[in-house]
């Protein structure tokens, strides 16, 4: 025979678990990365405006649509070639709020100046 209190004990137990289990996923989903998809072609990135949040880890996953391109931006020291066929993967997580600006840094003819676009990075 159980008694009233252990049952109590043993419920309460498992419902602050519970919620213990339910804080950690919360914080796990705050945690996630983001995933940005980037395309680069002649003359332009799509999107030319990225948005991330201060201190959450983002992904930027760029494909080249027709030939090599780069990607560069100084202010966040990023930097990679961009190959054709193939996705180039850059890690950051961002540490200060800001508007930063990125371009091309591998010449790819008339209307390179063009490409180019910004990262905002919000609180």
């Amino acid at each position: 025979m159980r008694s009233v209190s252990g049952e109590r004990s043993a419920g309460g137990l498992i419902i602050i678990l519970f919620l213990i289990c339910l804080a950690v996923d919360v914080f796990a989903a705050d945690q996630a990365e983001q995933i940005i998809r980037i395309t680069a072609k002649k003359f332009e990135y799509s999107p030319n405006e990225i948005r991330l949040k201060k201190g959450v880890p983002a992904v930027l996953e760029f494909t080249s649509l027709d030939r090599l391109h780069g990607f560069i931006c100084p202010d966040l020291d990023i930097r990679t070639d961009i190959n054709p066929g193939k996705v180039s993967t850059v890690r950051l997580v961002p540490q200060k709020a800001g508007t930063y600006d990125f371009h091309c840094d591998i010449f790819c003819g008339e209307g390179h100046e063009d490409m180019a676009g910004t990262i905002i990075v919000e609180e």
